[in-house]
């Protein structure tokens, strides 16, 4: 078991293409990391530089306490899980487990020890003697999974090991992945662009943007407290919720957030825990609005906040829980961070028109269709701010 770490780590092609920019950051012993972003962020290019697949351009790569800039990639002592699992059809799933190991020439026993008991750990003992093509799709990647287990790495390195997989069985086999690691307590890199695995799955999780580290965090901080709008709007589903609006100061400490026809009074524990807001009075901000800080009036008592009355739009019931979608007459918030949110989803900024589509999650208790008008309300203890023009969170 190792620490990797990332010094002013960079990436650069051969016709001046820059991949990856002075990234800094430490992964350490038995940690599971997850590097997520949108496609062509670099996360995979990241991960290949550790494996030796890609050349390192600037800066150091540490495996525990050696530079692998100039190992090859068989002695940096790594095991690396792909998305295509990469299985040998024509050998055994006992062959393909200990493939590795024999080019390494150990004895024969301390293999079939070794493929014996991951077999086990992994549940496909049964399975040893099946040839890859008899397998289901999370069949072989339990396959690919144990041959990187025998191997007894310092580090385990996954490049989205789950894509190929239909939904159920992705969902099944992120549990799996959980226990496994907290079995073997292996230093783990893991890559994807799914942030339900990497909410799921991290310990912490590195996201990712145009070859820039944005924020490396807890899922739990990325979640309260995102460092930047690019962050804040791609952690979280439904995504958060973003309007212009105006601070001024109401009363001797109190504060209100103006946008359209409407005044919000910012909680007072929020402004305790986030002072810096009171620099901001007489200006214009970004604030966002996680779609589970809305509830329907009609089922809540405890939330201290704001009232809403909306007319809803789309309404999709997912069972346990609601989407309510509805429009404020606000111009919708489009900075470069969000243009490329929305070209991942297919849509322009054009689209949005002169008014702001917002997203509430609320309780199923109560059934809501479109075209009805509800009330909300919204837990102003619970907004996040951001100014307008550096993109940054206000602390």
């Amino acid at each position: 078991m190792a620490n990797i770490t990332f010094e002013d780590v960079g990436k650069v092609y051969s016709d001046g293409t820059r991949a990856i920019e002075g990234v800094n950051f430490d992964i350490t012993h038995g940690e599971f990391l997850v590097v997520v972003g949108p496609s062509g962020c670099g996360k995979s290019t990241l991960l290949r530089m550790v494996a030796g697949l890609e050349e390192i351009s600037e800066g150091k790569v540490i495996i525990g306490d050696r530079v692998v800039n100039d190992v090859a990639p068989k002695d940096r002592d790594i095991a690396m899980v792909f998305q295509n699992y990469a299985l040998y059809p024509h050998m055994s799933v006992f062959d393909n487990m200990a493939f590795g190991l024999k080019l390494r020439k150990m004895p024969k026993n301390e293999i079939r020890g070794r493929v014996q008991e991951a077999a086990r750990i992994l549940e496909i003992t049964e399975y040893l003697d099946r040839k890859p093509k008899a397998l289901s799709g999370g069949q072989r990647q339990r396959v690919a999974m144990g041959r990187a287990i025998v191997r007894e790495p310092s580090a385990f390195l996954m490049d989205e090991p789950l894509s190929n997989l239909d939904a159920k069985l992705r969902v099944q086999m992120r549990t799996e992945l959980g226990r496994l690691h907290t079995r073997l307590n292996t230093t783990t890199m893991y890559v994807t662009h799914d942030q339900v695995e990497a909410m799921t799955l991290g310990h912490r999780v590195a996201v990712m943007r145009k070859g820039l580290l944005l924020q490396v965090d807890t899922p739990f901080n990325l979640f309260q407290a995102p460092d930047n709008l690019f962050v804040a709007g791609f952690i979280g589903s439904p995504a958060m919720n973003f309007v212009y609006t105006n601070l001024e100061a109401d009363g001797s400490e109190g504060m209100v957030a103006i946008f359209g026809n409407e005044r919000f009074a910012l909680g007072s524990q929020l402004l305790a825990d986030n002072r810096a807001i009171a620099n901001y009075a007489g200006k214009e901000i970004v604030m966002g609005v996680r779609p589970a800080s809305f509830e329907d009036a009609r089922v809540t008592s405890d939330v201290v906040g704001h009232s809403l009355d909306v007319e809803l739009q789309v309404v999709e019931v997912l069972g346990s829980e609601t989407f309510a979608h509805f429009d404020l007459d606000v111009r919708p918030v489009v900075t470069p961070d969000i243009e490329e949110l929305l070209a991942d989803s297919g849509a322009t900024a054009a689209s949005l028109g002169d008014s702001t589509r917002i997203t509430a999650r609320i309780s199923s208790n109560v059934r809501v269709e479109a075209g009805e008008r509800i009330t909300l309300v919204v837990d102003n203890n619970k907004l996040h701010f951001f100014d307008p023009d550096t993109h940054l969170r206000i602390y």
